[in-house]
């Protein structure tokens, strides 16, 4: 699988990069903000905004994991395919 390569990687906003960003990118942005946060230096200006594009981070993975989710379909012993039942 080819890695996609974004020009935006500070930014939530996947309409400035024209495409939304994948579940992998997302993930590896909230990283980036993680790193951030942990930072020692950081103001405490610079790491609420940081904890402000997290938290819309978090929100945007969720709901992909949430599309994903509900294509997600199983193999029979028939050879045929239906959708994944949930316990929920």
């Amino acid at each position: 699988m080819a890695e996609k390569k974004g020009t935006d990687q500070g930014s939530a906003n996947p309409k400035k990069s024209g495409k939304t960003p994948g579940i992998e990118e997302n993930f590896a942005k909230l990283e980036e903000v993680i790193g951030r946060l942990e930072n020692e230096d950081t103001s405490l200006e610079d790491a609420f905004a940081a904890y402000s594009e997290g938290m819309k981070l978090v929100k945007t993975c969720n709901d992909q994991i949430d599309r994903v989710e509900k294509q997600v379909l199983k193999l029979t012993q028939e050879g045929t395919l239906e959708p994944f039942e949930t316990l929920e």
